[in-house]
This record gives C-alpha cells, structure tokens and sequence, in this order.
C-alpha cells in the first residue's frame, strides 16, 4: 500500500529565528492531530536541515528534506551540498528536479538522473519533480511530455530502485500564479504516470509509488485533489509556510 505523503517545499523563505517557530508550530501539531499513516515532510533551507532534524526527533511520521543536492560526491562545487553531505546529517529526502531548479538553474533530465543515482546510492528518498508549462498544456502535448521527463530521468533505474522514488507533479503553470490544476486535471496527469510506470516496471510497483500533487494546492482545495484515486499527497508550496495550513492540507485524506 502506497504512502501518503504531504512535503513542504519552504523554498528561500524565512529566516533562522522564524524556521524555528514554524518547525516547533508543525512538529507540535503532527503530534497532536496528523494520523499515523501520513508522512509530513518539510523541504527547509539547506542552512536549518540541521536544526530541524532536532525539532522532529522522534516523530515517526514528520522528517525533513533538502531542496537539491549535487550530482558529484565531492568536489570544487562552491556553494552546492552532495547528498555523501546530506546522508552524514541524516537527512532522509532530498527535492530533484523542481521546476524551479530546471528553469533557473537549466538543470537537464540527464543530469536530474545522475542527482536521483547520488540520492539513492546514499540511502536518501529522491522526491522527483516533473510537469508542464502553459504552453504545452494549451498545445495538447503534456501528457507525453511529462511521461517523458520519468524516461529520461528514472527509467534507468531498477525495479527495486524505482521503487525508493517519490514522483511530484508540478503543474507549472499552476505554481505561485494562483491558478490550479482542476482535481479531474490532476487526477488525469497521476493516472497517466501510473500507466507509464506500469508499463516499465509492471503493475506493482506502479501501485506502490507515491505520486503527489504540487501546484497551489491549498487549505481549501487539498481534500477536492486528494480524493483522486491516483493522488497521494501534495508538494506544497506558500501554504507550507503556515503551521495551521500546512497541517490541514495533511489532515485532508
């Protein structure tokens, strides 16, 4: 039985006294009011991976993720952190390929596959981003479009690795601008990724991956997009930020 899974994306907000707050505000409310069987992540800052690790300790459904990691084990990559790095911190999850990284950083699938390689040989959960621009939504084309961002970037892998990975589908169209994917839309999108995986690695494991929903899911609409048979979760964005929101988008299977 696949996982439910809600993970927080903080992007490059909030600063080391405000992390704190909201680590303490969610770890107090996963506690309290999250059901057992749904995973609660939190995607902070690479600065306060550290910090929040000792705020969700011994909480078996709430962890932390890095943002991204690097490809290589080490090296003169100034500023990047491997995921060698992030498994000696114990960091359990680790974001690839997030629209953001792939339009500002023009990360390609080849190299998104090398990061998805370096996180598992490290024992961390990849949370692999894919989706599509306005663009090929209005030209008909991002069903195969985004099937083929998982040929490229995961299709190398074995079954048995396959299976460590976590899909997000990010609508980018539908990210930070207000607009969001109809629960029928995301259905339609999840639904199509399952039988892509399906047809790779069989029914199985195309049953038991985890594919969540990130495009301005919210407080209000979480329940609508989760009730999709094919949904598992959400890649939450700005509601993150937001103890009280964040943790009624978890409550909302």
């Amino acid at each position: 039985m696949r996982k439910k899974i809600v993970a927080g994306n903080w992007k490059m907000n909030k600063t080391a006294a405000e992390a704190f707050v909201l680590a303490t505000e969610v770890a107090q409310l996963v506690k309290s009011e999250v059901p057992a069987d749904v995973q609660v992540i939190m995607a902070t800052p690479a600065l306060y991976l550290t910090g929040v690790s000792q705020v969700v300790e011994g909480i078996d459904n709430l962890a932390v993720a890095a943002q991204n990691c690097h490809e290589k084990a080490s090296g003169a990559y100034t500023g990047e952190i491997s995921a060698v790095q992030l498994a000696s911190a114990a960091i359990p999850y680790v974001l690839i390929g997030h629209s953001e990284r792939r339009e500002y950083f023009a990360e390609s699938n080849e190299q998104l596959a090398a990061k998805v390689d370096a996180a598992l040989a490290n024992g961390i959960t990849p949370i692999f981003c894919c989706g599509e621009s306005l663009q090929l939504r209005e030209g008909g084309e991002f069903l195969a479009y985004v099937a083929d961002q998982l040929t490229a970037s995961l299709f190398h892998l074995s079954a048995e690795e396959f299976a460590k990975v976590v899909i997000a589908y990010e609508p980018i169209w539908a990210i930070g601008t207000g607009l969001t994917a109809s629960a029928g839309q995301a259905q339609e999108m999840h639904a199509h990724l399952r039988v892509h995986i399906a047809a790779k690695y069989g029914a199985s494991v195309a049953d038991d991956c985890s594919i969540l929903y990130g495009g301005s899911c919210n407080a209000k609409n979480a329940q609508e997009i989760f009730a999709g048979p094919d949904v598992d979760g959400g890649l939450i964005g700005g509601a993150s930020l937001i103890a009280a929101d964040f943790i009624t988008i978890a409550k909302s299977f």
